[in-house]
């Protein structure tokens, strides 16, 4: 096997395919293995620092989102209706069920699973996602059936002269 030539590039002969290796050693750039590992070990600890502060962050907001609104007058909404409003936010559905006599429940109307919005089921009684069939229990929020992993957040309520008020909601 004959040496090529000096300057010329191994690209541009016809036989490159042949050369065993086609670069020489004082060209070689490559990064060494002490240096890849110092950038793995810095890199490691940047995300390691910027996850726990961002845990921290989030340890130290708010817990509670949402404050003291009307959301409904109590004789507005039957028994066995469902009253659909926002809260805490103006993006942020929420369901209110009135069971029985004198007995309201209010829950996010966001799906615990993909966020998919959450209606009430007359029928069956029962809180419905009908992305992908989850399905909640109306006087608890607990998953009955479906991929939901946790139930829906429930909003508390008070009642103030014949009108219903959105208290707060717990963190989701």
């Amino acid at each position: 096997m004959s040496e090529p030539e000096e300057g010329l590039s191994n690209r541009a002969r016809a036989d490159r395919w042949r050369v065993e290796f086609p670069y020489r050693w004082d060209a070689d750039e490559l990064v060494s293995r002490r240096q890849l590992l110092r950038w793995s070990v810095w890199a490691s600890g940047a995300l390691f620092a910027s996850t726990g502060a961002l845990a921290v962050l989030a340890y130290t907001r708010e817990r509670r989102r949402g404050g003291l609104r009307a959301i409904v007058d109590a004789a507005a909404v039957p028994v066995g209706g469902v009253h659909y409003f926002t809260y805490p936010g103006p993006d942020d559905p929420a369901i209110l069920l009135h069971l029985s006599d004198r007995r309201f429940v209010a829950y996010s109307g966001t799906c615990t699973h993909l966020s998919c919005a959450v209606y009430w089921d007359a029928e069956r009684r029962r809180l419905r996602c009908p992305c992908h069939e989850g399905v909640f229990h109306p006087e608890t929020g607990d998953v009955l059936a479906g991929p939901p992993p946790r139930p829906l957040p429930r909003i508390a309520l008070r009642e103030r002269d014949g009108v219903l008020y959105a208290v707060e909601e717990p963190p989701a």
